[in-house]
Parts: structure tokens; sequence; C-alpha cells
């Protein structure tokens, strides 16, 4: 706008408070730049230990934002985040994230906007953070955070390895006890009532307190 409108912006300081991640709101009429408001967002606390925990797991984070260059490259190493695309509209991120998933194979994406909303369909895992995110974003999720707090991923990637750990162990061990009790009744070597007893509500009791366990997880 104040291209066309041929007003010379002050470009040095724009990229000087890019550069410390802030975003610049230039204020002006039709004559001339009148001033700048540089914002920025707050980092919390917990966030650049949720990342460290999720680093750890060797799980790769990106970040995808339509901020500046600046402003997002200053977050990123600020973070530790491993690699960052800025300026990107709806679609952009989008493509981002199917490229993602073409090179990793599984990708999950954080977002609470509308602007996130396509590339939360797009990953195979779309996470929307509760309470401030817009409807069509929660909508759009897999999961949906009921705590805007970002401590809670690696919470939820121990709880989800967890569980498939215990669905594989449950699996595993039906059938293994099944077919020892199908092999042993062909020979007459177990009752009826043993095979009922163990074999079926033992089992089934067994399987249900094993999954009991995800309880514990924290």
């Amino acid at each position: 706008m104040f291209s066309r409108l041929s007003i010379a912006l002050p470009n040095s300081h724009i990229e000087k408070l890019e550069n410390e991640g802030k975003t610049v709101i230039i204020v002006g009429d039709e004559k001339e730049v009148l001033g700048l408001i540089a914002v920025s967002d707050k980092i919390r606390n917990p966030t650049a230990n949720s990342l460290f925990k999720l680093k750890s797991k060797g799980i790769k984070i990106v970040m995808l934002t339509g901020d500046n260059e600046g402003a997002a490259g200053t977050v990123a190493k600020e973070l530790g985040i491993d690699e960052f695309y800025a300026e990107l509209l709806p679609e952009e991120k989008v493509r981002v994230i199917r490229g993602l998933v073409s090179k990793h194979g599984h990708v999950v994406m954080v977002g609470d906007g509308v602007n996130d909303a396509p590339a939360l369909a797009a990953a195979n895992v779309g996470i929307a953070m509760g309470v401030i995110g817009s409807d069509i974003a929660l909508e759009t999720a897999d999961v949906a955070l009921m705590e805007d707090d970002l401590s809670r991923i690696p919470y939820l990637t121990r709880l989800c390895r967890r569980t498939l750990r215990i669905v594989k162990e449950n699996i595993t061990a039906s059938i293994l006890i099944k077919s020892i009790f199908a092999v042993l009744a062909v020979f007459g070597l177990v009752s009826l009532w043993l095979a009922v007893a163990v074999g079926d509500m033992g089992l089934s009791l067994a399987v249900t307190l094993n999954a009991i366990r995800l309880s514990n997880v924290d």
C-alpha cells in the first residue's frame, strides 16, 4: 500500500525490529509514515522444556508461521527449533505439511487458528489447542487439548506409545493363551471349566488389569 503511494519506508528500522523477533505494524497517512508499532509473542516458560522433551525422543520440530522471516528465525533460535517456514499462507502450510509427510512418513501438526485448519487436516495427526482454538480447527483436528499448554504434548506422546504397547501385549497374550488351551482341549488335557475360568474370564480380567496401567502415565 505504501509502495503504491510512493511513500518511502524506514526499512532499516523495520528490519532491526523484525530481527529482534517482533512483528512491525506501519502507521501512516497518504503522505508519510507516522510511526511503527512493534509487537511480539511472549514465549511461555514450559514451551522450551516441552520441545526439548520431544526432541530427546527423536522427534523433529518444525515451525510453520505466517509471521515474517526475522521474527520466526528469532523464535526458532530461542526455542531450539530444527526448521522453520515463515510468511506462509494457509495453502502454503498445507504444501509444507504434505512435503514433510512424504519425506518423514508421520507428521503431527499442532495449531489453533482458522489458518491452521487445512494443515491440521493434511497431517497424519492434527492437534488443536482446545481453549484458544477456533471452532474449525477443533472440528478438523484429531485431538483437542483442553489445556492450552504444549507440555501436554510430551504426555500425549507417552500415552500413545504406552497404549500401543499394551494393545500389542494384550493381543499377543490373548492369541497365545487361547491357542494353547485349544490344543490342550483337542487332546483332552484341559477341562471345560478350566478353559472358561482361565482361557476366557481369566484372560479378560488379565487384559483389563493390564490396560489399567495406562492410568499411571504422567
